[in-house]
Order: C-alpha cells, then sequence, then structure tokens
C-alpha cells in the first residue's frame, strides 16, 4: 500500500512528454531571438529585441497566471500569494511598454529579474506539483540566459541606435 502511494506520487510529479515537448517549444522564441539580436544585422536585430521582450512578457503573463490559477485552487487562496503572483506580469508588461523609451540594457535587466522573482516565488511556494518548480526552472533558465546574451550585446553593440526620448 506504501509502495503504490509512492509510485502514484512519482507518477504525478514526473513531467509527461507531451507537457515537456509544448514546454521546449514555448521556449523556442527565446534562443532564437538572442541569437538573432547578438549576431544578427542591424535589420535582423531590432525585431529581435521587440521579439524577445514581448515574449519575454507573455511567458512571464502566463506564469503569473498559472500560480495564480494553483493558488485560486487550494481551499482558502491567500490573497498575499495572488498580490505576489501578479507582480512579475506587471513589472514585464512595463519592461514591454517601456521599450524605445528606456535605455534597452535597463529593459532587459528588468525582464531577467521579473524572471528572477517569478523563478524564487514558485520555489518557495507551498501546495504545488513538484512538476511546476522543475518547468519553471527550465523556462526560467532558458528566457534568463537568452536575455544575458540580448543584455551583453545590448551593453557593447555598435549596431544599437540610441533611444531617444521625447
Amino acid at each position: 500500500m506504501v509502495r503504490d502511494n509512492a509510485k502514484a506520487k512519482a507518477a504525478y510529479e514526473a513531467v509527461p512528454g507531451p507537457l515537456w515537448v509544448i514546454a521546449f517549444v514555448a521556449l523556442a522564441p527565446f534562443p532564437t531571438a538572442a541569437l538573432a539580436y547578438g549576431w544578427g544585422s542591424h535589420e535582423i536585430a531590432q525585431p529581435a529585441l521587440s521579439v524577445i521582450i514581448n515574449w519575454s512578457a507573455v511567458v512571464l503573463a502566463f506564469l503569473g497566471g498559472a500560480r495564480w490559477g494553483l493558488e485560486t485552487a487550494t481551499g482558502h487562496p491567500r490573497w498575499t500569494r495572488l498580490v505576489i503572483s501578479i507582480i512579475s506580469p506587471v513589472v514585464a508588461w512595463s519592461m514591454l511598454l517601456a521599450h524605445h523609451r528606456i535605455a534597452d540594457p535597463w529593459i532587459i535587466g528588468g525582464c531577467i529579474a521579473a524572471f528572477i522573482f517569478q523563478w524564487l516565488f514558485d520555489h518557495n511556494a507551498p501546495d504545488v506539483p513538484a512538476r511546476y518548480p522543475k518547468l519553471s526552472t527550465v523556462l526560467t533558465g532558458s528566457a534568463c540566459v537568452s536575455l544575458a546574451i540580448c543584455l551583453d550585446q545590448a551593453m557593447r553593440a555598435s549596431h544599437m541606435m540610441p533611444v531617444v526620448v521625447q
């Protein structure tokens, strides 16, 4: 009986194959945009930066929504966890709206900070399946490495046009 419960728990916590496939497809824009931004011509680099910032906002909104959903599924949702679950999406969408108004390194750094904050929040979350932190670690790692490539390029790239604040 105890062994059956352990097997059932392990099966519940394991990440199913189709979920990994979907996660990796969702991750594809991060390295693709980072490579295009880092080593593409100006005509490719500028749209690639917009892609990675937009995709960061979308993914962070998704992660915040998933966290919100996990919390609201509990018998007694904690309002503090609900409020915290929207911070990363709000920061990401703020970075998206501030793009072209604030220097690119700050925008990219803000996205990295939002991903790390969301990851830390998810890893300290009670009452979540073990697969959720595993998936968020892969997603956060991919996003942050890709964004770090963009940050490096943005901080020293000669192909970046200066930001004009109006």
